[in-house]
C-alpha cells in the first residue's frame, strides 16, 4: 500500500457506558471517521484501523482524578469485566498498532480492533 493510517479509538466507542457520555460519544466518531476515510482513501492504497484499547494501566485515570486507592479498586474490577482477568499494559496497545501498521497488515482496511482482553465481548457492570 501507499500508507496507513491508525487510530486510536476506545471499547467506549463500542459499548455503552455511565458518566463518560462525552468520552464514549468521541470514540464512537472515531470509529465510524476511521470506516468512512478508509473508504475514501482505498482508491489511493491508504489504509485507515483503529484500535480500540479497554483499561490499560497508565496514569491517565489517576489524572482524571481517582485516588491511589480508587484507581486500585478500578484495576482490581478489572478482574471481572474483561475476559481475560487483567487490564492491559501500553506494549500490548503498541504491538498492535506496528501490526496494523506494517506490510503483514496490507489488506487489512477499515477494522476497529479491540485490544481489550475480551472486554467488548462482556456485559458486567
Amino acid at each position: 500500500t501507499k500508507g496507513c493510517i491508525v487510530n486510536i479509538s476506545s471499547v467506549t466507542g463500542q459499548r455503552s457506558f455511565p458518566n463518560v457520555l462525552a468520552y464514549c460519544m468521541s470514540k464512537a466518531a472515531v470509529d465510524h471517521f476511521t470506516r468512512c476515510v478508509a473508504l475514501e482513501l482505498a482508491a489511493k492504497q491508504v489504509r485507515v484501523n483503529a484500535v480500540c484499547p479497554g483499561v490499560i494501566v497508565t496514569e491517565v485515570h489517576k489524572r482524571a482524578g481517582l485516588t491511589e486507592e480508587q484507581y486500585a479498586q478500578f484495576l482490581e474490577h478489572c478482574k471481572e469485566t474483561h475476559a481475560l482477568g487483567r487490564p492491559g499494559v501500553p506494549d500490548e496497545v503498541a504491538q498492535t498498532v506496528a501490526f496494523l501498521a506494517s506490510d503483514a497488515a496490507s489488506f487489512i482496511t477499515g477494522v476497529t480492533l479491540p485490544v481489550d482482553g475480551g472486554r467488548h465481548a462482556m456485559c458486567p457492570r
